[in-house]
């Protein structure tokens, strides 16, 4: 069995260009909890065991400031961090304690593409709740590429990730028993392509999606199954631009799982997903989807 040192996606950081308005659509609309707020920053909670699964910090623009990592051990953080010092990796942070509010020790790098990826191990957790309807957790975060092969690579050689599937578009890999954790899609540019967020099953992220549409947020694709992974989706487009995905019944694998190839996830003329009965990707969908950079060094 595969040992990962790296054991789950933690949370995702983003900028936002109204602070106010993001908490209030993260927390009235999306389910998840405000945790702590401190100056220009804020941290949001889902149902589950992580402390926080969104940062959201006040900038001029809508951007991807980093994606977080669990590691497995404090060695294995510590291993890390040697590895791409030997390398010459970009620092954002040196290993040290972490700030804010959850806590731990951690250390961020930028990946070759310029994502600012952070390490964490030790961090503050908090009892976890079963409540329908709202986020459990992060499943997995999107990231497109204007090299999609280079990029798994990275995942796989330096962090010790698997590969699960390729398709003709998406590159899908895993860091434990979920068939995913990141995804890469081939993009004309480097950036967030968005951020799904587990539901506790079906029915939730129906409803959930209802709550959404309800709201004043409507599906901008969905809902629906996909091929690799085999989860269930329904696309959304945050108030400032950010696509964001309720997800449920994630495929859970091991190192018997057969990696699938472009050949495999072929659809007839027409359809997008397994079920073949959600509508098309809206066009506000597809341009927000190419349209949140990496925030600069």
């Amino acid at each position: 069995m595969t040992i990962f040192p790296v054991t789950a996606l933690r949370s995702v950081e983003l900028s936002t260009p109204s602070l106010d308005h993001s908490i209030a659509f993260y927390t009235g609309v999306w389910g998840l909890d405000l945790v702590a707020r401190e100056g220009d920053k804020a941290w949001l909670a889902a149902t589950g065991s992580d402390f926080h699964v969104l940062e959201l910090k006040a900038g001029e623009g809508s951007d991807l400031r980093k994606v977080s990592f669990h590691t497995s051990s404090e060695d294995e953080l510590e291993r890390l961090a040697g590895v791409f010092s030997a390398q010459g990796a970009t620092f954002v942070r040196p290993l040290e304690a972490a700030p804010g509010p959850a806590g731990g020790r951690h250390f961020a790098v930028r990946e070759p593409q310029g994502c600012c990826l952070e390490f964490v191990h030790g961090d503050a957790t908090k009892p976890a709740r079963n409540v329908a309807d709202r986020p459990v957790r992060l499943a997995h975060v999107n990231i497109n590429s204007v090299d999609v092969d280079a990029l798994a690579g990275f995942y796989e050689q330096a962090l010790g990730f698997a590969l699960t599937d390729r398709s003709k578009a998406m590159a899908f890999l895993r860091c434990n028993s979920d068939h995913h954790a990141v995804v890469i899609a081939d993009a004309p540019t480097n950036g967030l392509n968005h951020i799904a967020f587990l539901m506790p099953d079906l029915e939730s992220v129906m409803r959930g999606a209802g709550n959404v549409k309800d709201a004043g947020y409507p599906i901008g694709w969905g809902v629906g199954r996909h091929g690799p992974g085999d989860n269930v989706f329904a696309y959304f487009v945050d108030p400032m631009g950010v696509v964001v995905e309720y997800t449920a019944e994630v495929l859970q694998v091991d190192d018997h799982y057969r990696v699938g190839c472009p050949d495999d996830w072929i659809w007839p003329p027409g359809r997008s997903d397994q079920w073949g009965i959600a509508p098309p990707k809206s066009e506000e969908c597809k341009k927000a989807q190419i349209s949140v950079p990496f925030a600069s060094p």
